[in-house]
């Protein structure tokens, strides 16, 4: 009889960090005239009732997983979206403040959704350009990249053939996944609240493995 070859399945090299990219759940809207609390110079909203219950949903697909450490921000919609799988895990987060999200200046306040919803030019010309800086006092898109690429590097030195949780957010995806695949800087913006994108990180060296996985949540 001869010998059969199967397909094999994805592992991550040696030494490499799995990195599970969680984002928050939905927060709560932004209302004209009343502004976000501020943390840092980034607005900070709670999350929604329907973002508590995305977090319970995250929870329970990644219970069953052998995850080393769960990362979140300085945001608290990090926080309070880790909260139902550090208590599946017995785990306690841990703070890296360089995967907070992207800071946009005047807008953080919550301003941003209410001038994209107006169809703001500085926007328009921030998608357009792929460039964070038009919004008016924003970080720029090559900061961003720097902070992210550096926060993600820190977090795989210290979990070498180790699976991590990382309770981020939407612009710190859309960075995180371009610098692993070398794509347009916007080219992954736009994950789902309470989706679960992959990298892995080798060294320096990074790869792009899954994106915007929403399947606990229909």
């Amino acid at each position: 009889m001869s010998r059969e070859y199967h397909q094999t399945k994805y592992a991550p090299p040696p030494g490499a960090a799995d990195l599970l990219l969680i984002r928050h759940g939905r927060t709560e809207a932004a209302r004209p005239g009343v502004s976000f609390p501020m943390v840092d110079g980034h607005g900070d909203p709670a999350l929604h009732p329907e973002g508590e219950e995305q977090a319970v949903r995250v929870g329970e697909r990644l219970k069953g997983e052998t995850l080393a450490a769960i990362y979140v921000t300085t945001l608290r919609r990090t926080h309070q979206t880790a909260a139902p799988l550090a208590a599946h895990l017995g785990l306690v987060p841990v703070v890296e403040a360089d995967l907070r999200e992207v800071r946009l200046g005047d807008w953080d306040d919550g301003s941003y959704r209410i001038k994209a919803a107006e169809g703001a030019p500085e926007i328009k010309r921030a998608l357009e350009e792929q460039e964070w800086g038009h919004i008016p006092n924003a970080e720029t898109t090559a900061i961003l990249h720097e902070r992210v690429r550096r926060g993600l590097l820190n977090i795989a030195a210290r979990h070498a053939d180790q699976r991590v949780a990382v309770v981020v957010h939407g612009g710190v995806i859309g960075a995180a996944m371009a610098i692993a695949s070398g794509a347009q800087a916007f080219h992954f913006n736009g994950a789902e609240n309470g989706s679960i994108s992959r990298i892995v990180i080798q060294g320096e060296t990074m790869w792009a493995k899954s994106f915007n996985d929403c399947a606990h949540l229909l």
